[in-house]
């Protein structure tokens, strides 16, 4: 919810007056969210400290949650150390941990001595686990029962412990050794008489993750699951934590950036571009762009290997750029539509002979399309006197119309294939970029473009 400039600037005056009692009344007055846009937009860090301490203790950690990496980091150097650790031991588990990966180790140690050694030993075990595994992003605060209590009994223990639980519209069901049985909605549970027994709400439909599962596999099992959070459990199948659906949304954003920014052929950033430096933003930039330019003198030798023909025929060279952006095109297409849906995991390894028959017949359509056009192109330029393609003009066009039909198929072939091929060798389906399809495509094409042209031309212009 966007804020009036004049409720800013009423709540600027304030801090920059030091007027806390009224502050703080502005501030509770507004969601956390808004108050961390709020504190992002103050020019000196230590406004952005003051907002922040005129803010009660719950919602000045809800506030830090809703901040991003760089504010988070900013703002904890504007502090005192009692502020610090009063933030880090009230967040949850999974943001608290997600901020201290991002800080160098040292940083990392400094703030761990702020806490309290319940919440260090939460924090430490959480940091134990793989970077980018579930277990990183799991809170240890959820409501588990008994398949033996009442629907009575665990609503007791839900008002009794659920406060600090990072959600309550799921309850876990373990049994006596702590092993996951099954999980159930609230909504269940609320609409059940009290004497039932919880066994007898259990439907044995559970879905759950492992702590060291990727967090890229845990995106599509909530994808899959459509739940509001998934439970956690270690190798032995052990309750140790759940993971909620806003985290997951979290990570399928950054992985979804990451896949666009290396299919437009460079190396994913770390941080938001406005954050990324011009040193880091050259060293992610450059080495696909040498790779590509090294491709592309590939395409320059292909077109020196065909230099008699293009010197007998020099029409054929104004129509390179056609012939082999159609092919680059086409390439591209197959390989986002091929990447996205390994992505949602709608292909598997097993599944490339069948994009391979689906992108033949698609292909060859698409390139029977394009030549047709292509070949009244040179038809109509050439009769409308527009251009003279000389006296073997429907040479000239059918050599056109059937180039882009064997470049357009081929392109669609290579760059649906390519990245299976990466997969297979497990690279990043999404490091087959657009511009290294198209350029594999350029090199190709070339080959294809003259070789057609050197058969059907033979004894005409060539």
């Amino acid at each position: 919810m966007p804020l009036p400039d004049e409720q800013i600037s009423e709540i600027v005056k304030a801090v920059r007056s030091r007027e806390f009692d009224r502050l703080r009344k502005l501030a509770e007055a507004l969601p956390p969210n808004v108050l961390a846009t709020l504190v992002g937009k103050l020019d000196e860090p230590e406004e952005a400290a003051l907002l922040f301490r005129s803010l009660p203790r719950g919602l000045a950690t809800e506030v830090f949650e809703y901040l991003p990496h760089k504010g988070q980091w900013e703002l904890t150097r504007s502090l005192a150390n009692d502020e610090v650790a009063s933030v880090l031991e009230t967040m949850a588990d999974d943001d608290r941990t997600r901020f201290f990966e991002e800080l160098p180790s040292g940083v990392t140690q400094q703030l761990l001595e702020l806490l309290s050694e319940e919440e260090r030993a939460k924090a430490l075990n959480l940091l134990g686990y793989p970077k980018h595994s579930v277990g990183r992003l799991m809170t240890p605060h959820y409501i588990r029962v008994k398949p033996s209590w009442t629907v009575g009994q665990t609503l007791e223990h839900v008002r009794k412990f659920g406060k600090d639980s990072e959600t309550l519209t799921m309850v876990y069901v373990v049994n006596d050794r702590g092993i996951l049985i099954d999980d159930i909605r609230m909504r269940a549970i609320l609409l059940a008489d009290l004497d039932t027994n919880i066994s007898e709400l259990m439907n044995d439909r559970l879905v759950f993750l492992r702590a060291n599962d990727s967090q890229e596999d845990a995106v599509s099992t909530f994808r899959e699951a459509d739940l509001p959070a998934l439970p956690v459990t270690d190798a032995d199948g052990v309750l140790i934590g759940v993971v909620t659906a806003d985290d997951i949304l979290d990570i399928a954003e950054e992985e979804a950036t990451e896949d666009i920014q290396r299919f437009g052929g460079l190396e994913a950033l770390e941080l938001p571009y406005s954050e990324t430096s011009i040193t880091t933003m050259l060293r992610k930039r450059s080495g696909w762009l040498i790779v590509l330019l090294l491709g592309q003198t590939l395409t320059a030798s292909a077109m020196g290997y065909f230099e008699n023909e293009i010197e007998q025929a020099v029409v054929l060279a104004l129509f390179v750029p056609l012939i082999i952006s159609s092919g680059g095109n086409s390439g591209s297409q197959a390989a986002t539509l091929v990447i996205r849906a390994m992505a949602l995991k709608e292909l598997s390894l097993g599944d490339w002979w069948l994009v391979m028959r689906r992108e033949l017949l698609t292909g060859l359509a698409l390139g029977l399309v394009l030549g047709s056009l292509g070949f009244l192109r040179v038809a109509l330029w050439h009769t409308q006197g527009f251009a003279d393609y000389t006296e073997h003009w429907f040479l000239v066009a059918f050599t056109i119309g059937l180039s882009l039909v064997g470049i357009v198929l081929w392109g669609s072939l290579s760059g649906s294939m390519i990245p299976f091929v990466m997969r297979r060798f497990g690279l990043d389906p999404a490091t087959s970029s657009a511009p290294l399809v198209a350029t594999l495509v350029d090199v190709t094409g070339i080959v294809i473009y003259f070789s057609i042209a050197a058969a059907i031309l033979a004894g005409t212009i060539l």
